[in-house]
Formats: structure tokens, sequence, C-alpha cells
């Protein structure tokens, strides 16, 4: 298990080099470049975070905690805010102690999020994680709207060795959960993932399904624990965010999955959803592989990023 976390660590690192180039080579030139904290010091700071898709109101934080830590602690050198800030970034991203109930106790998780964004692939992900722990899973193919998501979840379900409850492409969402709900309760379920489908372009039809799919859960299954996930693609930057933000507007959002971290130089986007909405980023994809959906551990996100050498 820990060589499996180790080997994440190191993709988790190399994953975010684009972004680490974008954002820490500009900051340690910063630290380097100034003689003394001034407010012409912070303004670099704060652009460099921006350029970085960490966000206007998050940076304007992370600037505001900065200064409120080196006025405290008495500091006049420049490089000795590199700890400071990287700690103010961490701050902003604490996940909470409670942030994965649903693993420990019956559950059903919907999954939302627009095509494209690798939501069908992270629920087989997870399906593959929650199984690994031992967990009795099955999965709802509840997106009947794109033709190939059933067949894509069902390679997953194999894939994962676990159950999947489908219905016909265009056919009532509601119905397949309906069925999968029962399903899950004959077979004694640990946890139900629902692939769920995310058109955002026509709010008014994804409310509607996503508040018939509610009413469903909670007359069916009132005793599962709610999760409800919107995986993001980290690669669109700030169009992510956007995307959180309206998916917040119609579901009660309890979690972010980022997919697609490695190889963007947007990673930045981690911090600014986390802050700016106040919903916790739970899972990162890092790679293809079958096991590169982890929990998100924003120390370990921090230190990679910034490629602090974590202790031996």
């Amino acid at each position: 298990m820990s060589e499996g976390k180790k080997g994440f660590w190191g993709r988790l690192v190399e994953g975010l080099s684009k972004t680490r180039a974008n954002i820490v080579a500009g900051i340690d030139a910063v630290f380097k470049g100034f003689s003394h904290i001034d407010d012409d010091f912070y303004e670099e700071i704060e652009e460099i975070l921006i350029m970085g898709d960490i966000g206007v109101r998050t940076t304007e934080a992370i600037i505001e905690d900065l200064k409120k830590k080196v006025k405290e602690n008495h500091i006049k050198e420049p490089a000795d805010c590199k700890e400071l800030l990287i700690k103010s970034i961490k701050d902003q991203m604490y996940v909470g102690e409670t942030a994965y109930r649903f693993e420990n106790e019956k559950a059903v998780v919907l999954m939302i999020g627009v095509n494209g964004v690798g939501k069908t692939t992270s629920v087989g992900k997870m399906a593959f994680k929650m199984k690994d722990q031992g967990k009795k899973v099955i999965m709802a193919a509840a997106d009947t709207f794109r033709a190939a998501a059933g067949n894509q979840l069902q390679e997953w379900a194999n894939r994962a060795g676990v159950d999947m409850i489908g219905g016909q492409d265009g056919s009532d969402p509601g119905a397949v959960v309906f069925d999968a709900v029962a399903a899950a309760k004959a077979r004694n379920a640990d946890v139900l993932l629902c692939d769920t489908a995310g058109r955002l372009h026509n709010k008014k039809n994804l409310m509607e399904e996503l508040r018939k799919i509610n009413k469903i859960l909670e007359k069916e299954y009132a005793d599962a624990y709610r999760e409800t996930l919107v995986v993001l693609d980290a690669t669109t930057g700030q169009n992510a965010l956007e995307q959180a933000r309206q998916f917040s507007e119609i579901a009660d959002i309890t979690g972010i999955i980022l997919t697609k971290m490695d190889g963007t130089a947007k990673g930045g986007i981690a911090v600014a959803i986390q802050s700016e909405l106040g919903i916790p980023v739970k899972y990162i994809g890092v790679g293809e592989s079958i096991d590169d959906l982890q929990k998100f551990n924003s120390e370990e996100f921090v230190n990679a990023l910034f490629d602090v050498k974590k202790d031996a």
C-alpha cells in the first residue's frame, strides 16, 4: 500500500510540474529579487498566484493571511515568507474530519459533471477503490442521455468486479436509480454509485432530473448516507470553477473530484474551488490507470506543488 502511495506521490509531483513552473518559479524569483517586504513584494506574489489559476478572491485571502503572519512574526526578510505562504495556501484547503464519512457507512454517491470531464471513468475508479477496501459496491448507469455512457460504465464494472444496474439509452434516469436502490437493498450493498448525465447548457432539464433522483433516494433509500460529488477537469482552469459554481446552484454538492491534474499548468484551480465555494476537493486523478484516483491531501498537494521534500 505504501508503495502505491509513494508511486502516487511521485506521479503527483510529476503531474504538477507545469503548474509548479507556472507558480513556483515566479514566486521564488520574487523571494530572491526583493530585499525587503513592501507593497510591491505582495503585489508581485498576488499576480503570480492569480496567473496560476488560484483565483482572485482566494489569492486576496492568501495575501491577507500572509500579511497578518508576517506582522505577527516580525518578519523582515522576503525569503523567510515562503514557509508562511505555503502554510497560508494549506490553510485555505483543509478538507475537514468528516469528509470521507460516506466510506464508512451505507451510502449512495451521486456523481455529476459535464460530458468529457472523466465522470464515468471516475465512477469506475471509485468502484474499484471501494471494492478494494472490501466493500460491496453497486453502480447505477443513470446517464441514459449519452449513448456510450452505459457501455463505458459496464466495462468499468467488469474491470472492478462489481454489479451494474442500467437501462436502455434514453430511458428514465429516475427509473434506473429506483432499480439500483432495490438491487442495493436486496444485495445488502455498502455503497451505491450513480453516474448521472450532466448537461449544464440545459440547466432546467438537469435540475428536474436531479430533483427526481433525489426524491427517489429520499423515499426509497432514506437510511443511506448521501454524498454528491461534482467531477471537474482541472485542465479547464477557471472554467472548472464556474462549472462547480453552476452545479452548486442546482444540487447540494458535498465534494469535488478533480481529474486530469497531470500535465496541466492550471493545478492551482484546486485551491480556488475549495476556497471560493467552500466545497472540498476530495479526490484527484493524475492519470489513466484504475488506481489513479486518490484521496486529496492538501498537505501533500501543496508540498508537491512547491516541491517541498517530505521527511524520510
